[in-house]
């Protein structure tokens, strides 16, 4: 379980078939193996480390439904680290496993992003939304998508800052709505 508060822009150092290899620092300080770390919102379990890397094997599965399969070396990506019992719970819960990938049509401040129509339903306006892994309120929701309002120190300390039109982003949505949705459809 995630909060969506980036904590580190991590840098994807290499990709080798399953093996997807982050470079980082701050995310390291307690790691252990099988120790679970969301990039850009994916949740991803560490399999080997070094003093500023980490490593993951990410099956296809994953790689096919969210953005991390367009990584290459270089680009940045947002890290956070699970929360724990006695953290505060800055964003909202996000449990690191993406919905769909959305595409940006307006970048921040005003980002606006579209989803599959499918999912529209769990899009509410002042509701929580997790893009490639930050936690954000819904500004507006549209016939494609919705818009979220990004503060200025957001874009400085996530990927939002550097991603514009076209830009696929992994979004997670509100995990009550689509337990509501399950438990409403089992009295129908």
């Amino acid at each position: 379980m995630f909060t969506g508060i980036v904590e580190e822009l991590g840098t994807v150092v290499s990709r080798q078939g399953p093996k997807l290899r982050l470079g980082a620092t701050t995310v390291l300080g307690d790691i252990e193996l099988g120790a679970s770390i969301a990039v850009n919102g994916t949740c991803l379990t560490v399999v080997a480390w070094g003093d500023d890397w980490w490593e993951a094997d990410v099956v296809e599965e994953s790689y096919a439904r969210t953005s991390l399969g367009a990584l290459e070396p270089g680009d940045r990506v947002n890290l956070e680290r699970p929360v724990r019992l006695e953290d505060r719970l800055g964003g909202h819960l996000v449990q690191g496993h993406v919905d769909a990938v959305g595409t940006i049509v307006d970048g921040a401040p005003d980002l606006r992003i579209t989803l599959p129509e499918d999912l529209l339903r769990y899009v509410v306006e002042k509701g929580s939304i997790t893009v490639d892994g930050i936690s954000l309120t819904v500004a507006r929701v549209h016939d494609d998508g919705f818009s979220v309002a990004v503060i200025p120190h957001t874009t400085e300390v996530t990927t939002l800052g550097t991603k514009g039109p076209g830009d696929p982003v992994n979004l997670e949505l509100d995990v009550i709505a689509k337990y509501v949705e399950s438990l409403l459809e089992g009295h129908r």
